[in-house]
This record gives C-alpha cells, sequence and structure tokens, in this order.
C-alpha cells in the first residue's frame, strides 16, 4: 500500500489592530536613537473595562505625521490612537532588556 502524503496550507489567522481611547498623562518626549532614527513618545492612561482601575501605556510615535501630532498633545487630553503593539529589545548595561509598546498610526483628538 502506497501513502499519499498532501500538504496542507497554514492560514495565519493573528492580527495586531488595536484601537485605544484615553487621557496623555505628560507631554511626549522625542528620542533620536543610535541608528539616527527618531521616535516621539508618550503614555497614554486607559480605564479597566471589566474592573476599578486604569493602565498607562507606552505609545511611540515613528512616522513623521503620527510624531508630529503627538508632540503637539497636552496632559489630560483625550485622544484616540490605532496601531499595534510591539515588543522591543534593546541592549542595557544589565544585558538584553525589552518592553512592550503601542506603536501609534494614527493619532485623533477627541
Amino acid at each position: 500500500m502506497v501513502k499519499k502524503v498532501v500538504e496542507e496550507e497554514v492560514i495565519d489567522h493573528s492580527l495586531n489592530d488595536l484601537l485605544l481611547r484615553g487621557r496623555v498623562s505628560a507631554e511626549a518626549t522625542t528620542k533620536e536613537l543610535p541608528s539616527g532614527d527618531k521616535v516621539v513618545e508618550f503614555r497614554l492612561i486607559v480605564t479597566r473595562a471589566e474592573r476599578e482601575g486604569v493602565d498607562t501605556l507606552d505609545i511611540a510615535a515613528w512616522s513623521a505625521k503620527s510624531r508630529k501630532t503627538a508632540l503637539t498633545l497636552k496632559p489630560d487630553q483625550w485622544v484616540e490612537i490605532s496601531g499595534s503593539i510591539h515588543r522591543r529589545f534593546w541592549q542595557s548595561p544589565g544585558g538584553l532588556a525589552s518592553r512592550w509598546q503601542v506603536e501609534a498610526i494614527e493619532i485623533s483628538r477627541l
């Protein structure tokens, strides 16, 4: 008897797309990386839906448009962020370090 092996196509159903609404915690800051790239970072305060409390999320604006918008945001201003989540890695004095960060594609004032 001859067995026929059929390869199945693997379909990737993953999705890294998010929408956040919250308040800006403080003014954004610009960072220039060793590569020469620039990023504008700020924190967003979001209320937890299922229980009391809030979370503060790190937001990174990489494109020229999102960097420009981020730099005009004021503390306590309500905004909507669309983007995706990424884990960033870098070499620190103590070894390899990482953190999760939201990459903002669009930033809109509410």
